[in-house]
């Protein structure tokens, strides 16, 4: 097993090992190369599975032992019962779905508990390179340019919890990340990340 170093633990990976309680079920979509689930498994004792539709993030997580199934999170969950998981999580993986309303309400009856991740467009450093260098941003949380970024919708934390309040969607706790630490205040303007936590 590989030491994990906190230093090396995103902010927004520590925030949901934090929410997620030990000995747990988790299904990761669109879990990437794998580091939250390696991380969850190794450090919350957790019963995880990964759905992921990259091949080389697949290699990349076999190598770290974890178990992931190739596939696509827009095609649906049909395979999982309801409620079969503690946590469904969806981090930073949401802004890359086509059908958005199909992939939480499936979540959300796979999982007793959904966590979703939410790059925030509305960061203050997103609106100044707009403002100032009249170009796409790249930050930490959305590190493509536009014409090789794999999102094909781009959001706010704002937007996020209005979606969740017209679908009467609960919102259990919300956990907003800078670059290095938790932000506080006006979460909208100086989080680079929302991480909610839902359910029905």
């Amino acid at each position: 097993m590989q030491k994990i170093e906190e230093k090396n633990i995103r902010p927004d990976h520590k925030a949901i090992a934090r929410i997620v309680k030990n000995g747990s079920s988790v299904l990761d979509l669109g879990c990437g190369n794998g580091d939250l689930l390696y991380l969850l498994t190794n450090t919350k004792d957790v019963k995880g599975q990964g759905i992921e539709i990259d091949d080389r993030a697949i290699f990349e997580c076999v190598e770290k032992g974890l178990s992931v199934f190739h596939g696509d999170i827009d095609s649906g969950l049909a395979d999982y019962r309801d409620k079969s998981f503690d946590y469904v999580i969806l981090n930073q993986s949401l802004q890359q779905v086509a059908h958005i309303d199909n992939v939480i309400t499936d979540s959300l009856r796979v999982g007793k508990k959904v966590i979703v991740g939410v790059p925030n467009f509305a960061y203050y450093k997103s609106r100044l390179q707009v403002l100032l260098q009249g170009k796409m941003p790249v930050t930490s949380s959305l590190p493509y340019s536009w014409f090789d970024t794999p999102n094909v919708r781009f959001l706010t934390i704002r937007d996020f919890a209005d979606y969740c309040r017209d679908k009467k969607i609960r919102i259990e706790k919300k956990v907003f990340v800078g670059e290095t630490k938790k932000v506080f205040i006006f979460p909208n303007l100086f989080a680079n990340v929302g991480i909610f936590v839902l359910s029905r």
